[in-house]
């Protein structure tokens, strides 16, 4: 899609629309908006969001899941490969470790490869979790693109478009993540200085202001994390969408969800549930497979058994619980951001006659009931010298153009017909 389709940053400050789904000019009932994709071309209700996620789920799982599956399942490959390769390396340690007793003390030669190998796994599977997950929230605003115009999507497109965004991605999800932790971040300092200070004194007293103090900074630590996570919400999507850097797309948020945070605050927390109840329902018969598995798997196990062949035969519970995890984390790591997504669109539908641009761009000029009124109240007739919804204003120093002169075959106005005037 291009940037005269209206993805754009378009024009800042426009104004809002103040008209209903299917409500014109003094309340008389209008035809349906265009719906060339997976949306209505209007301001979006409850309903038309999470009806828009849905059906984008159902007509590009292809392209949407498939890229989803590929990204996550390629993370959690090289994260076996990972662990496989850190077993390998501290098998000896691990066998030596299982056979001392309680009468003899732990080797820490032994001890530190482990926990030196241990701290490599982890630190690779945060990074390839976050590379992955940065990835879904490139590819999904790429299908959504398409998919509010009705236009099909390739698996090659969304390869291409979230690997293009990956990097202004990276800096937003970080900055994003950095900012709504401080407040949390400042808590536990609080909360570690104030312990120190009851451990120092050691009395009941000090203990009680310790948990006064923990409730009244959680009080004010979780409102703000919160407000903070909302307010740069959709900068994922404008990231993608608009091709902004990660500080113009958090500025670009902001301003889109100044007079909505409630509502985006609502919807992306229902969004966050629904995914949520989704994904346990389908890890549930990926957790009972693993856990019989783990039942046959202990039963073969011995006493004589080693640390590392126990580990090893323990392989294929793992790979289920895994597989149970990448399944619900596809349902997860694509409906909230497409939530988001849609949010965004209908924040500047209402905010910057984004729904024109649409139209437009899909071959489906909007119908003239659909149009804004000006300047967004129904009924209200432009002042003098006020310019029409969308069109800006006389600026100082302009020159006056003279209008066309009348023709006179033009014909004129009969009884009954519209004219120039409002209605």
């Amino acid at each position: 899609m291009t940037q005269d389709a209206g993805w754009g940053g378009g024009a800042q400050g426009g104004a809002p629309y103040g008209w209903g789904a299917h409500q014109g000019w003094g309340g008389r009932r209008m035809p349906p908006p265009p719906e060339p994709g997976v949306i209505p071309l209007a301001p979006l209700q409850l309903s038309n969001i999470f009806n828009g996620a849905f059906s984008t789920m159902g007509r590009y799982w292809k392209a949407l899941f498939g890229f989803t599956a590929a990204t996550y399942g390629a993370a959690a490959v090289a994260f076996m490969a990972t662990l496989l390769i850190a077993l390998s390396a501290v098998h000896g340690s691990l066998d030596r470790i299982s056979e001392y007793s309680g009468e003899t003390d732990v080797d820490w030669d032994d001890i530190t490869p482990v926990l030196v190998a241990l701290g490599v796994v982890v630190l690779i599977g945060i990074v390839l979790f976050v590379l992955a997950l940065t990835l879904v929230q490139a590819a999904v605003p790429a299908v959504l693109q398409g998919a509010v115009l009705g236009r099909p999507v390739t698996f090659r497109m969304v390869r291409e478009t979230a690997v293009s965004r990956l990097r202004a991605m990276l800096g937003t999800v970080f900055l994003t993540a950095l900012i709504a932790l401080v407040p949390l971040v400042l808590l536990m300092a609080c909360e570690a200085s104030v312990l120190a200070l009851v451990v120092s004194n050691g009395d009941a007293d000090s203990a009680a202001v310790f948990l006064g103090i923990t409730f009244l900074l959680l009080l004010a630590a979780g409102p703000l994390a919160s407000w903070l996570w909302v307010k740069f919400s959709l900068a994922p999507t404008a990231v993608v969408l608009e091709h902004q850097g990660p500080i113009a797309a958090m500025r670009r948020s902001s301003r889109l969800v100044r007079g909505s945070w409630w509502r985006i605050l609502g919807i992306s927390l229902l969004g966050q549930m629904i995914a949520g109840m989704a994904s346990y329902v389908i890890q549930l018969p990926f957790s009972a497979a693993a856990m019989f598995s783990s039942v046959l798997t202990t039963s073969n196990v011995d006493s004589d058994s080693s640390l590392t062949s126990v580990l090893i035969s323990m392989a294929g519970v793992v790979a289920l619980a895994l597989a149970g995890q990448m399944i619900g984390q596809i349902f997860v790591g694509t409906f909230p951001p497409l939530i988001l997504g849609l949010l965004y669109i209908d924040r500047r539908m209402r905010t910057e006659n984004l729904a024109q641009d649409l139209a437009t761009a899909a071959g489906l000029p909007l119908q003239p009931a659909y149009a804004p009124p000006p300047y967004g109240n129904p009924g209200q007739a432009p002042q003098p010298g006020q310019a029409p919804y969308g069109h800006p204003g006389p600026q100082p120093g302009d020159t006056p153009q003279p209008g066309p002169a009348p023709q006179p075959d033009d014909p004129a106005p009969q009884p009954g017909q519209d004219g120039d005037s409002a209605p």
